[in-house]
């Protein structure tokens, strides 16, 4: 069966009422019925992440994917906006995690949704690709109960129908990381590397990676220099900190390396440890990374926590209709995507050359290929082999 189709129109005039700010801080909200504006001068990071509910019910759950919940990153930026959403509309809120770490299984996750829906959830939000099967099977077992797939697609129950009760939300990666390719190029560093989460089986993690090797690319080529890349999944199955990754990341910055894009997680942790005992350079993912470490020049984000309140008013407001069984892809058309202009620190490419270019992917006039099957999987790349 088809997946469902999502009216582009129709959600863009549904996101004038939330502006994607990218900077993952606080934003007004007017998406639904029971929405009113949220207090700009509230951060995430100040409201708590575990509250107590007086009736002992959670309306508002969030299933994590695997790693920490918080990552600095993929589950920590999903959660702010849930928490956003919720303390702007007095709503209670629960986080849950599967059982058994990056060991769970689609049981150990269909056991964390099955708790939340039990304990009086509306709304589920669910972060991750690994999510599906156990989401499949909560859908179809609570019908009433509505869940946001983030870096997810629509859902079918057993007989092949489409689950109306979920939503899948997706981003184009590839365009973010293009950006910070394409920046690192810029700004002068030709030694890059990539080490990328779900040891190459996330998808959202293989379209941030091939985006950063064709922006390096088109930088490389167009100041004619030579860029040598390292590119590995090792280590990242699971998203965490590790010390067999920061040892490989400590080897590729003492033969040569200057900046690596860190993407998956809790990963930074090791990376950005690595970079900072040998004075290399990060690239962050998700979120705006930059306040964790000053090793970073620059980070690919997406509007997770956006995307995850915008879902969530339309949930406990009178517009699901756009969003129940259907695909939403997010990208720099709809200021989904992008580098952080508030934390700019990068100092011989402009914020307004980035504007300008992020300009030309809006509007279709610099297309980021996304078929990551095309990048042949290697250990190392040669871009723009000078002659």
């Amino acid at each position: 069966m088809k997946k469902g189709r999502f009216d582009m129109k129709k959600f863009l005039a549904l996101l004038l009422a939330l502006v994607m700010t990218l900077s993952l801080v606080a934003c007004g909200n007017k998406g639904g019925d029971k929405d009113k504006d949220t207090d700009k001068t509230v951060s995430a990071d100040s409201i708590k992440d575990e509250m107590t509910s007086a009736d002992g019910k959670y309306e508002v759950a969030f299933v994590t994917d695997v790693g920490a919940l918080k990552d600095k990153s993929f589950n920590q930026g999903t959660y702010d906006g849930v928490k956003l959403y919720a303390n702007a509309n007095n709503l209670s809120y629960k986080y849950y995690q599967p059982a058994n770490g990056d060991q769970a299984t689609d049981d150990d996750r269909f056991d964390a949704m099955k708790a939340a829906c039990d304990n009086g959830a509306k709304v589920v939000v669910c972060a991750g690709y690994m999510q599906a099967a156990a989401l499949a099977k909560a859908g179809a077992a609570y019908p009433d109960v509505k869940f946001v797939f983030i870096d997810g697609w629509p859902l079918q129950d057993a007989n092949g129908n489409v689950l109306t009760n979920v939503t899948g939300i997706n981003f184009q990666e590839e365009q973010c990381g293009y950006l910070a390719g394409y920046a690192a190029v810029k700004e002068g560093y030709t030694k890059l590397g990539f080490t990328g989460g779900g040891g190459g089986t996330n998808e959202a993690c293989c379209r941030y990676g091939y985006g950063y090797v064709q922006g390096a690319s088109a930088a490389a080529k167009e100041m004619n220099v030579k860029v040598e890349m390292n590119y590995s999944w090792l280590y990242g199955g699971s998203f965490q900190a590790s010390p067999e990754l920061q040892t490989m990341a400590s080897g590729w910055y003492e033969n040569g390396t200057e900046v690596i894009f860190s993407c998956g997680g809790s990963m930074f942790a090791s990376v950005s440890a690595a970079a900072a005992a040998a004075d290399g350079k990060v690239i962050g993912v998700d979120v705006d990374q930059s306040f964790e470490s000053d090793t970073v020049i620059t980070s690919a984000m997406k509007g997770i926590g956006e995307a995850a309140q915008q879902a969530l008013a339309a949930a406990l407001g009178s517009t699901w209709d756009q969003f129940g069984g259907k695909q939403i892809t997010l990208g720099a058309k709809d200021n989904a995507v992008g580098l952080p202009t508030a934390t700019w620190s990068l100092t011989k490419w402009s914020v307004d050359d980035y504007n300008a270019m992020l300009k030309d992917m809006a509007e279709g006039k610099l297309v980021v290929d996304n078929d990551f099957k095309k990048l042949a999987s290697t250990d190392s790349l040669t871009l723009n082999e000078v002659k």
